[in-house]
């Protein structure tokens, strides 16, 4: 699973995406910038990669908030141009929130601005490498994935997991995404990849076992769209207690009920009461090992 030498991945865990960096011949370049709150951390590891070199290009895969939260912070230790997906540019302009389906997860992202924009087709040369860019619409309608044919190294951000992928939420809004999904996977299996570096995770490459894997699942989310909301909101409440770390089961309820990506899921697949839906996704986490609940307290675990 060799990397070029001009390619550095720092692997971030959940809260915050990998963050892929470009530091060969030619401009610099760092692909995503993790979460709000990791932001001291996201500086420094760029900061001691780059060794005094400016960070010229930050690049964003998508605009989930655990992959463009640290752009304000980046532009202003390192003055770097920013490119967005393409139709996201209007949104990110106005800044508008709803949109950037921010306030709809509950989830923080610092206003940051952008210089130019990427969309399917495009090319770019990062690391003395040909990148193509290409749609990998399902998880977010506008996502990008980037894939270098002379390496066979896709960059597959939410798209693909070494286990799966990420939440389908269009879904959970009543608009398409399972087709999205298996569109791009069909996609990602026509190209001849040999290491994947995903968004979240560690770099793979058995990239047909998790082809399969990926495949099942969305078959398992498409016979019956319920399990899909049940797992996007279990999601939704681990990244809040990974953000916060521990948290009353009152405020979980709380945070549930005026999470907008909640409430629609729940009216249009579980239809529970407020309290019932905060049990049930209390329940789900403890019962996974992802979290802890006793003395009225909900606490994150690894």
């Amino acid at each position: 699973m060799k990397l070029p030498a001009s390619m550095h991945v720092f692997q971030r865990g959940w809260l915050s995406s990998n963050n892929i960096l470009f530091a060969g011949g030619g401009e610099t370049a760092l692909i995503d910038s993790g979460y709000v709150t990791h932001v001291p951390q996201t500086v420094a590891l760029v900061s001691h990669a780059l060794q005094g070199r400016p960070l010229d290009r930050l690049i964003n895969t998508h605009l989930h908030s655990d992959h463009c939260g640290g752009n304000a912070a980046l532009q202003g230790a390192f003055g770097c141009r920013t490119w967005i997906p393409a139709a996201e540019a209007d949104k990110v302009r106005a800044w508008n929130e709803d949109a950037l389906t921010f306030a709809a997860t509950g989830q923080s992202c610092a206003r940051f601005g952008f210089d130019d924009t990427l969309a399917p087709g495009d090319v770019l040369a990062l690391g003395g490498m040909s990148w193509q860019v290409l749609g990998a619409p399902g998880h977010d309608p506008h996502s990008l994935i980037f894939y270098c044919p002379e390496e066979r190294i896709l960059i597959s951000a939410d798209a693909l997991w070494e286990n799966g992928f990420g939440v389908v939420f269009p879904e959970l809004e009543g608009e398409s995404g399972f087709a999205e999904v298996r569109a791009t996977l069909e996609l990602i299996a026509s190209l001849d990849v040999r290491l994947v570096i995903p968004g979240h995770g560690a770099p793979f490459s058995d990239v047909d076992k998790a082809l399969q894997t990926a495949f099942s699942r969305i078959d398992y989310f498409m016979a019956d769209p319920v399990r899909n909301a049940q797992n996007a909101l279990k999601v939704l409440l681990k990244f809040l207690l990974l953000e916060r770390q521990s948290m009353t089961l009152a405020e979980v309820e709380a945070l549930l009920a005026r999470m907008p990506l909640s409430v629609e899921a729940n009216r249009r697949y579980l239809n529970m009461s407020a309290p019932q839906l905060a049990q049930w996704a209390v329940a789900q986490l403890v019962k996974a090992g992802a979290a802890e609940a006793s003395g009225g307290m909900l606490r994150n675990r690894e």
